[in-house]
């Protein structure tokens, strides 16, 4: 599994902490619970303002597979193509219907089944990148909340540090306490900018990535189905589809 985010996370607020703690600060100093309770419930509630509740709890429920993603094997999802090709050249199409039930990838498997059923090749094409195009279209509003409640978090930061700024300044008559309040105010910004830049934004963007991985490995599982159903030569199928994976070792060209 890729946990390139959850590392980068914890090495993002690791590096402020050391920071702080070399500039002679004391972290737990930012441990306010009002103002992070005022930037975190404030930027979740835009969030679910800004959405709907199905999607709001989608992107939530969602976030684990996209925390733990393991990237598609696309070599291993071509030999597979290229043997399942190999086979439906020797002995027919419909000698690939005991083959499909063994097979761990939904959207292969689904797709192969259909070509043995007899769809039309443009049906099947047509299904399958209907299939594609609406899992982008999930997964583009599931970033999207996180995006936006990245630009949400600053915002909500300053109007609560504005809102300790009013309290401090009704309470002047006690100048031995301003600069410890002050100080307490902006903990709501910094709360702001921190979840913004360093937990919202960042998951938004690994969603977007995520998204489009899976996608790359969709539409060149596609390509090597409609290859199969139209008796495509295997070695061709094979170098096709080769050309497709963007990061392959250079054994598999050469051996391509």
């Amino acid at each position: 599994m890729d946990v390139a985010t959850i590392i980068g996370i914890v090495v993002a607020f690791g590096a402020i902490i050391v920071a702080m703690i070399m500039e002679g600060a004391a972290p737990m100093s930012v441990i306010l619970p009002p103002p992070m309770l005022l930037v975190i419930g404030g930027t979740l509630g835009a969030g679910l303002a800004s959405t709907t509740l199905s999607d709001f709890i989608r992107a939530f429920s969602g976030l684990q597979r996209f925390m733990l993603f393991r990237k598609p094997d696309m070599n291993s999802s071509v030999d597979t193509i290229v043997s399942l090709a190999d086979k439906a050249r020797r002995e027919g199409l419909l000698a690939l219907e005991e083959a499909a039930r063994d097979l761990d990838d939904d959207f292969l498997k689904d797709g192969l089944q259909s070509a043995i059923d007899g769809t039309d090749p443009d049906d099947l094409r047509a299904m399958m990148e209907a299939r594609i195009d609406a899992k982008k279209a999930r997964e583009k509003v599931m970033a999207k909340i996180f995006s936006d409640m990245g630009g949400y978090a600053p915002t909500i930061g300053i109007i609560g540090t504005v809102v300790s700024l009013v309290e401090v300044l009704g309470n002047l008559s006690d100048p031995s306490s301003i600069g410890k309040s002050i100080a307490s105010a902006f903990v709501a910004t910094l709360w702001g900018l921190l979840s913004a830049n360093l937990i919202w934004l960042p998951i938004a963007n690994r969603i977007k990535r995520v998204a489009e991985l899976e996608g790359a490995h969709m539409e060149l599982v596609m390509e090597g189905l409609l290859a199969i159903q139209a008796g495509g030569n295997p070695r061709v199928v094979g170098q096709r589809l080769r050309s497709l994976v963007p990061d392959q070792p250079k054994q598999a060209k050469e051996a391509a």
